[in-house]
């Protein structure tokens, strides 16, 4: 499962879009917006639908991907008087916090750009719970608490019913699982309510393919639920199937980290239409040593070798294609690396890594033909930075894919090393090494 997360913004949008197919006796006040400076937010009230904005108190924090804004003094209200913060103060309180950088207590670094706001929802403390639902293994978890808010995490083992759920098990042994573990401590009038609800919302995490999902906290004032913070993350791997259910849902770089070159977002946006993985960092664009790794294990195993007997600075690239790709999906994916990797000039010449270990179930004549495919069109340009291809593979059909390879190799006059499974897995790396060393 490749968990992506979503911005708070975008996690209660597919709530409020999907809230009457889910959530039965319920009613979700929605009223948001994202923005990403103060003069938009003023933009927004001005337009229909948005009166609110003027009308209402007024909430509002960073939408970036992090956590414990309250514990980094990043939310906007009023603990003297909640419901006092107007239009204007949430502007200019915007306008405050984008005139510098900021650094949170975990350390992460960088200038916001994103914020949502909503309408203070007034309410006590005793009708504040806590509710959340991941993976684990094999198992979905669901989590609840009569305690919401930021000290959750504190006691957790004793504030927090915690419910596996097997994936086959039958819909009426999962209601009657959690209500079995809706915590005692929930007041008698709000018990019932609260058990229908984590039913609700347990169906809702499974249908929509979250990884993780968590309401925090979650307050339930009558028939109205009130969302108050939202954590999630989607199992970008169903992108292909949810398209529709989930819209044009965005997958932002998180906070502190740098945006995603367009190269980057391609594959991140071929790999969210296919059931394979396919997955792309460029660590440095002026990097001597490439690589197409197929499987996320190898990857890692591939990137620390490299570091380890070439530099950390050489190595240009970080990631993988498995799952059992297309010849189309790999052909694209190899296409971009040859783009990339011919971009600038090495004295040295260029290094390109295809490795992997031994696959299970993916056809490697398959893929080494959308790999040949792609060489075929840029042999040129690699013969002209100097390329040398080393290609280590096993699996189904790699006999095939080698020969395809060697074939391919002598027609298009590159120089590329093939070796099977009978060589260890990284000794590819030290071969083209030591190969340079010699020359």
């Amino acid at each position: 499962m490749a968990q992506r997360a979503i911005r708070e913004y975008d996690g209660k949008q597919l709530f409020a879009k999907h809230w009457n197919e889910y959530f039965d006796g319920f009613h979700y006040p929605f009223k948001s917006v994202l923005v990403t400076s103060a003069d938009e937010l003023r933009q927004k009230a001005k337009e229909h639908g948005f009166e609110w904005l003027n009308q209402e108190p007024l909430v509002v924090k960073p939408d970036m991907l992090f956590g414990k804004r309250g514990k980094n003094d990043l939310v906007l209200f009023k603990k003297e008087k909640p419901g006092d913060v107007t239009l204007e103060d949430a502007a200019k309180w915007i306008e405050e916090k984008q005139s510098h950088d900021v650094t949170l207590l975990s350390g992460q670094h960088g200038r916001l750009t994103h914020f949502i706001v909503e309408p203070f929802t007034p309410h006590t403390q005793d009708q504040e719970y806590y509710i959340a639902a991941t993976t684990v293994g094999e198992d979905d978890v669901l989590y609840m608490s009569a305690e919401g808010g930021m000290e959750v995490e504190e006691g957790w083992e004793e504030k927090v019913n915690e419910v596996r759920i097997p994936i086959n098990m039958p819909e009426a042994d999962i209601e009657k699982a959690i209500r079995a573990n809706v915590p005692e401590d929930i007041p008698a009038e709000s018990h019932e309510a609260f058990a229908t609800f984590a039913i609700q919302f347990f169906k809702f995490f499974r249908d929509m393919h979250f990884a993780y999902l968590e309401i925090n906290p979650l307050v339930l004032i009558g028939t109205d639920a009130h969302i108050l913070d939202l954590v999630a993350r989607l199992d970008d791997t169903a992108g292909f199937m949810m398209k529709e259910k989930w819209g044009d849902i965005e997958f932002p770089t998180a906070f502190g980290m740098e945006e995603q070159s367009p190269e980057e977002k391609a594959i991140a946006e071929a790999d969210s239409k296919s059931g394979a993985s396919l997955k792309l960092t460029v660590l440095n664009p002026q990097g001597r040593i490439w690589t197409m790794v197929a499987g996320g294990g190898a990857s890692v195993v591939y990137a620390d070798t490299i570091a380890d007997l070439a530099g950390v600075k050489d190595l240009a690239n970080y990631g993988e294609y498995s799952g059992g790709p297309t010849t189309g999906e790999t052909e694209f994916y190899a296409e971009t690396i040859f783009d990339l990797m011919t971009r600038y000039p090495d004295p040295r010449g260029k290094i390109l890594i295809i490795g992997g270990a031994i696959a299970n179930f993916t056809d490697v004549a398959k893929t080494f033909t959308g790999i040949i495919n792609a060489l075929e069109k840029w042999a040129p340009k690699l013969k002209e930075h100097n390329t040398k291809i080393y290609v280590r593979r096993g699996g189904p059909n790699y006999e095939k894919g080698l020969q395809d390879m060697k074939d391919a190799a002598e027609r298009l006059g590159l120089e590329i090393h093939v070796y099977g499974p009978e060589t260890h897995v990284t000794d590819i790396v030290r071969m083209a090494l030591e190969d340079e060393k010699q020359k």
